[in-house]
């Protein structure tokens, strides 16, 4: 992608900031409806049908899954239908899929929904949002991802509980096709009028000339790429752990604390996930991203390990706040490194194999931790674990093998 760097991007005259509302309000129905809703539906799902949990949590793993290995091909997708095509063909797979998880009346049909559910990650995600958002801006390109991503965050914070509060009153099929109504009325009009590319630019990423065999040769060379393992491992293991705590946070926090401040801790850890964001989008265009994301990765393995030697209810909701303050930021890192160190040609690929890598691999932190759990009899070796994955995940993110390598050309001697 080529941004026009000829602009002002402080301006809020600058298209791109609308690009960046749009931006928002996709991740904030993707995220709420695609992630932090699928507890809503084990429970309703399970109240009006009587299936098993094992049945719904299947089918949410199937979709995850599934995700993980369509994003791969969103560089292609660019290419052959274009973006706007692309997002559109996104909302409305995921209004198929919301209003099918509140009309569906067989099994199959769960796993119908979220393999739609899969087809709206692919159009409304993470990859398409930071691609285009990477076109957009180069000054201030922290700032709009950050702004961005926030809708993620926001989309549990406030989606989630409407959700749930419209079930209780209108019922849970009601509940579903009134907020798949709101935001087909919210997004479309938006992404419409304000998604595009800048003038001038162009899909290097995808291969605009060669299709196909561009972008899949690109991900061959990334597959080559030292520096790209730097980045993609050390996201993928922190998400891991990320993921491990996130999922069994109450459950390990309503012993001690009650179910009512366990639920508070969460509370405020999705709070502090959208400060974060904010502040990390202030500052990052001028920090170094590996320097920065090893920080916030050596952050939540202190907030671990001072969790685990604590039973003060203070000190444990202190922790759920620093430990939120960095998570946001985990998906922020991944595009402001592979611009910097791969370059536009090859970002959507990147950012889509990167994508792919780290969901397949944090997919088993919660059934990880829930393990070691089974096996230790209670969450400090669990937990214990995770504070281990960060660092070390922390130690590899600042590793730089092609700069290390550039240096070493230049300091070699003319022949």
């Amino acid at each position: 992608m080529i941004a026009a760097t000829e602009v002002d991007e402080s301006s809020l005259r600058y298209r791109g900031w609308r690009v960046v509302l749009a931006c928002f309000l996709m991740a904030f129905f993707m995220f709420g409806f695609g992630l932090y809703g699928q507890g809503v539906y084990l429970a309703e799902l399970q109240r009006a049908h009587g299936w098993s949990g094992t049945l719904v949590s299947s089918a949410s793993t199937f979709s995850f899954l599934l995700s993980a290995v369509l994003v791969i091909f969103t560089d292609d997708l660019l290419v052959r239908i274009g973006l706007r095509a692309l997002i559109l063909c996104g909302l409305a797979a995921l209004g198929a899929s919301t209003a099918l998880l509140g009309l569906m009346q067989l099994p199959w049909q769960l796993y119908l929904a979220y393999a739609l559910m899969s087809v709206g990650w692919t159009g409304m995600g993470s990859v398409v949002i930071a691609t285009v958002l990477n076109s957009w801006f180069e000054r201030r390109r922290g700032l709009a991802l950050s702004l961005a991503f926030n809708g993620a965050t926001c989309g549990g914070i406030i989606l989630v509980p409407v959700l749930l509060a419209l079930s209780t009153s209108i019922g849970f099929r009601s509940a579903m096709l009134a907020a798949t109504v709101v935001m087909v009325v919210l997004v479309l009009p938006v992404v419409v009028v304000f998604t595009g590319w800048p003038v001038g630019a162009s899909l290097h990423a995808a291969g605009a000339s060669g299709g196909g065999k561009a972008a899949r040769h690109s991900r061959r060379t990334l597959l080559a790429n030292a520096s790209f393992w730097t980045m993609v491992l050390p996201i993928a293991i922190a998400l891991l752990a990320q993921m491990g705590f996130i999922i069994h946070q109450v459950t390990f926090l309503e012993p001690l604390i009650g179910r009512a401040s366990a639920g508070l801790a969460v509370t405020i850890m999705a709070a502090m996930a959208v400060v974060g964001r904010l502040t990390l989008g202030l500052f990052v265009d001028r920090l170094d991203p590996r320097l920065a994301c090893s920080a916030s990765m050596i952050s939540q393995a202190a907030a671990l390990l001072v969790l685990l030697q604590s039973q003060s209810p203070i000190v444990l909701l202190l922790c759920c706040a620093v430990y939120g303050f960095s998570i946001g930021n985990m998906i922020t890192f991944p595009p402001l490194i592979i611009q910097r160190e791969i370059g536009s040609v090859a970002f959507a690929a990147a950012m889509g194999l990167g994508t792919s890598i780290s969901g397949i691999v944090s997919a088993f932190g919660p059934g990880l931790v829930g393990l070691v759990r089974s096996v230790s009899g209670d969450y400090t070796m669990a937990f214990a674990m995770c504070v281990v994955l960060d660092v070390v995940a922390a130690g590899i993110v600042l590793w730089r093998p092609g700069k290390r390598a550039e240096q070493t050309r230049n300091l070699s001697p003319s022949p």
